[in-house]
């Protein structure tokens, strides 16, 4: 009986095209044509607003805008191209690395742009009887039912705004940070599956479990 194994064509590293070929019997190989995808969001221009400016060379990016400014380097597998206020990102080899980079430095820089322009926002909503939140000063101060209220200290570069004592939108240029500090609000009382209570973003979904007093017999 003839063993089976697989090989990868070494064209694949060069073209981004991948040939694998399998022994199917001693009369030799099929070959089964499978490409490697070129990532749809790494493919889509970014605009550069006028108000913005950037600054590029090889394998570091910097943004500067109104609100804000970020840098960050970025590998060797992409590339940086500028015509006007318009922003590709190529990718400099046709390696799986490079594919799965070429999506996620376009994202990450559109962001940067977006960001000290525009910048971003996270909302929260605290559900419960008698949660409510208030600023002091640089601090976030969180009543969720615990002995003590929850302080939180404000980072630099965010700005935290309290509505209704009950509503608190996190904002500011820097997309990562405003999603970690957010999250850091939410641990306190992630929202429970039976009511509901506990802290939630706006547009969060919480999925309800059935009580057992609710249960059909």
């Amino acid at each position: 009986m003839a063993s089976l194994s697989l090989s990868i064509n070494p064209s694949c590293l060069q073209t981004g095209i991948c040939l694998p070929r399998r022994p199917v019997s001693k009369f030799g190989y099929f070959r089964t044509k499978v490409e490697c995808k070129e990532s749809r969001v790494g493919k889509k221009p970014i605009e550069v607003p006028s108000s913005v400016n950037l600054t590029f060379d090889e394998q570091f990016i910097s943004v500067k805008g109104p609100l804000g400014e970020l840098s960050r380097t970025y590998p060797s597998d992409i590339l940086i191209e500028r015509n006007d206020s318009v922003l590709r990102i190529r990718k400099a080899v046709e390696t799986r690395r490079a594919n799965e980079m070429h999506g996620l430095f376009r994202t990450l820089i559109d962001n940067m742009v977006v960001g000290v322009s525009k910048g971003f926002e996270k909302r929260l909503l605290l559900v419960g009887v008698g949660y409510r939140a208030q600023m002091e000063g640089n601090d976030l101060v969180l009543f969720l039912g615990f002995s003590h209220p929850v302080r939180m200290p404000v980072p630099e570069g965010l700005q935290v705004k309290v509505e209704e004592s009950t509503r608190v939108t996190v904002s500011g240029y820097n997309k990562q940070h405003i999603g970690e500090f957010a999250a850091k609000v939410r641990k306190w009382r992630p929202p429970e599956p039976y009511k509901g209570k506990g802290i939630r973003y706006v547009d969060e979904v919480v999925r309800k479990k059935e009580g057992k007093a609710g249960k059909k017999k």
